[in-house]
């Protein structure tokens, strides 16, 4: 099937007992058994749900994937991965990624003795110089966040082959539509469906998608035995949703490219970060791996004073000041100080982060209707 026909079918199935087309939100914590031990495949909630079954299923689909595992936020998903790790084992990411992932490896299980090194991912000999014998994992974030760096999943999957390593890929801002990277070698991929893949802003959950059944049963006792599971509502909403994201990441990628042309040509804007120009350092490889550069954009004002761009976010009246990102609506945010407070603003400054940049979430809305807010704002 093709992508928008997955995104419809792939995975669901017409609920047996009624032949209701949408999946039923089974509500319910516990399942009548028949007899000790003799059930219909459901026990209690916390391990299973006929709702979260259908979601993971076809989560695994849309990725290219065998198993899905959904989770009660991003982090939550992030947290199961690296809760298959031990002290004394490594990891190595990139220097410009997720505020909430820097926070929960450097502030969470750091203090549990798994080392965590942030270097910068576009250059592969950047990475080759860490690995050593306590290395375990290759955490890939394409594009990055904020910044919109593009890393080559394709190569860092062979590194990671190599040296016996697992490759996990955050996939939140591509989404399936645009890239899947278990089919460029990554091991593990990991969503925040809070963002495209829910797409409405109503809704917090995670999920991985492995191909792997060894890997598929480390994650799933961990899903059981720490309980950081979604409610059945949730995964209804997010079910929902994936029957649009074809249609809302189209649109998503084409409002963004007209944004960020405007702003590139803007007099008042310094520097644009967006993956689809040509003179983009991650051009190529954006190119050969994702159908289409997304709707993430970031931008500088000429010049380095904070207090203008706050004034823009204050100014703007679509887009949103808002966290999170991914939604129908566009939003705005200011990473210094809402997305990637977490991280010390000397690491930010290094990575490239500076205190003037501004994300946007671009929307589904009329492109027009998005650039004469912009137009207001940036002047006011």
């Amino acid at each position: 099937m093709k992508f928008g026909t997955k995104a419809i079918h792939a995975g669901v199935e017409p609920d047996p007992s009624t032949g209701a087309i949408m999946t039923p939100i089974y509500q319910t914590s516990t399942y009548v058994q028949r007899s000790p031990g003799d059930n219909k495949g459901y026990e209690y909630s916390r391990t299973h749900n006929p709702t979260r079954t259908q979601l993971q299923n076809a989560l695994a689909a849309l990725e290219n994937g065998k198993h899905g595992l959904c989770f009660s936020s991003g982090m939550a998903a992030i947290d199961a991965i690296i809760k298959m790790l031990k002290p004394g084992d490594e990891v190595i990411s990139t220097n410009d990624l997720y505020g909430g992932s820097y926070r929960i490896f450097t502030r969470v299980f750091q203090n549990f003795g798994i080392k965590f090194h942030f270097t910068n991912m576009q250059d592969t000999a950047n990475v080759k110089k860490l690995i050593n014998e306590n290395t375990k994992m290759i955490w890939v974030e394409t594009p990055t966040n904020p910044l919109l760096n593009i890393i080559d999943i394709k190569a860092y999957a062979d590194l990671a082959k190599k040296h016996k390593l697992l490759l996990v890929a955050d996939n939140t801002f591509a989404t399936p539509y645009l890239q899947t990277p278990l089919d460029l070698g990554a091991d593990i991929v990991m969503h925040s469906l809070t963002k495209y893949m829910g797409g409405h802003s109503d809704v917090v959950m995670g999920a991985v998608i492995v191909n792997d059944d060894e890997l598929r049963k480390q994650l799933a006792f961990i899903q059981n035995a720490c309980g950081a599971t979604p409610g059945p509502q949730d995964c209804f909403l997010v079910l929902r949703g994936l029957k649009t994201l074809h249609l809302r990441m189209e649109r998503h990628c084409q409002n963004g490219r007209k944004v960020a042309e405007y702003l590139k040509e803007h007099p008042k804007v310094g520097k644009v970060y967006w993956p689809g120009f040509e003179s983009h350092p991650g051009y190529e490889i954006a190119q050969k791996q994702m159908l289409d550069f997304g709707g993430m954009v970031s931008f500088e004002l000429k010049g380095d004073n904070v207090d203008d761009a706050v004034r823009v976010l204050e100014n703007l009246k679509l887009f949103a000041l808002a966290e999170s990102l991914g939604g129908v609506e566009s939003l705005c945010g200011h990473p210094a100080t809402m997305t990637h407070a977490s991280i010390p603003r000397e690491d930010r400054m290094n990575a490239g982060l500076s205190d003037t940049l501004i994300r946007l979430s671009v929307g589904v809305e009329d492109a027009e209707d998005l650039i004469d807010d912009l137009a207001q704002a940036i002047s006011v």
